[in-house]
């Protein structure tokens, strides 16, 4: 299977007092760095949405190419995910399949990628989910199920969220594990968040 991948990382951090959050440190290591040893090696492109936030700031790793939000009422997860289909359409040969990943998850599973792939099958999309809660950035969509989502953004009839997006296609979930009380997919929204993962990389 052609895959692209897609690092969602326009998140502007707001609750973090307007910290790029790529850049976030989690036991000494910056977040985009974390979250992109995860994807492995996987076949060009490795795609890095940075919605507004300046290039210069978020720093992508080298052969990450940058993506910015198309130019529309449209932001968040879901506009990074547009810019994405947006630039592989562009590409000689677009992949079969994109999944895209949470620049703010750390632990996201070493086995991410593979089990995502894995599961998919004739479905349209599947969406990571861990003791009942999905992730709707954490998912693998057939390319062909969203090829047209940079135009439906365009035009205004995209819905307005990831997880609307994945309702509509429908997305089935894949069930992670419970074999440790720690969720594979927590993110960093908060400085108590950011606290607490800090701690759960330290073993503290």
């Amino acid at each position: 299977m052609r895959l692209a991948a897609v690092i969602l990382a326009g998140g502007k951090g707001e609750r973090l007092g307007g910290a790029v959050k790529a850049n976030l440190e989690i036991g000494g290591i910056r977040l985009l760095e974390r979250v992109s040893t995860a994807l492995g090696p996987l076949p060009d492109p490795v795609m890095v949405a940075h919605g507004a936030i300046p290039i210069a700031d978020l720093l992508p790793l080298p052969g990450q190419i940058a993506v910015a939000d198309l130019e529309t009422p449209y932001a968040g997860p879901l506009a990074g995910v547009a810019a994405a289909v947006h630039h592989c359409r562009s590409l000689t040969e677009p992949p079969e399949a994109l999944i895209s990943i949470a620049v703010d998850t750390p632990f996201v599973p070493a086995d991410y990628v593979a089990r995502m792939a894995a599961a998919l099958g004739p479905a349209p999309a599947v969406i990571a989910r861990y003791a009942a809660q999905t992730y709707p950035t954490n998912m693998i969509w057939r390319f062909a199920a969203i090829a047209d989502l940079a135009e439906q953004v365009a035009a205004g009839s995209a819905p307005r969220s990831l997880k609307r997006l994945a309702a509509a296609a429908g997305a089935v979930p894949l069930d992670w594990p419970q074999n440790s009380a720690s969720d594979p997919f927590a993110n960093v929204n908060t400085p108590e968040d950011l606290a607490a993962l800090t701690a759960r990389a330290t073993g503290r």
